[in-house]
């Protein structure tokens, strides 16, 4: 298993757009793992993955998109330590699955990613 600095180490050798990208994926990846009720400890590790990312890209972002990303690491403090709750209740984590889905698309449109095609 990769260490945490490792990670970290190969995420910033990406560009910004890059790394916004790859938290929009990982954002989708919530999504599509929470519609599985068995998939409780992967979307635990993608939300907590993805607080890293926000930390490691913020600094490099703009303070728009600073802002919009200190947000997000909020809320997904929040899903993360009320997870066991959400699992337990189906509209909870359905809207788990729309709201990640929901922050995906902005992160992506933030990315400045979808203008280069």
């Amino acid at each position: 298993m990769r260490s945490l600095e490792d990670i970290k180490q190969r995420y910033l050798r990406d560009p910004i757009s890059i790394r916004l990208g790859g938290l929009a994926a990982n954002l989708l990846r919530v999504s599509s793992f929470a519609e599985h009720p068995d998939n409780q400890k992967a979307v635990s590790n993608l939300l907590r993955e993805s607080e890293f990312f926000i930390e490691w890209a913020a600094p490099d972002a703009e303070v728009e998109t600073q802002a919009k990303l200190a947000e997000l690491q909020l809320q997904l403090a929040l899903y993360y330590q009320r997870l066991s709750e959400i699992y337990q209740i189906q509209s909870e984590r359905e809207r788990l699955i729309k709201q990640s889905k929901q922050w995906s698309d902005e992160i992506l449109n933030l990315s400045g990613l979808l203008e280069s095609l």
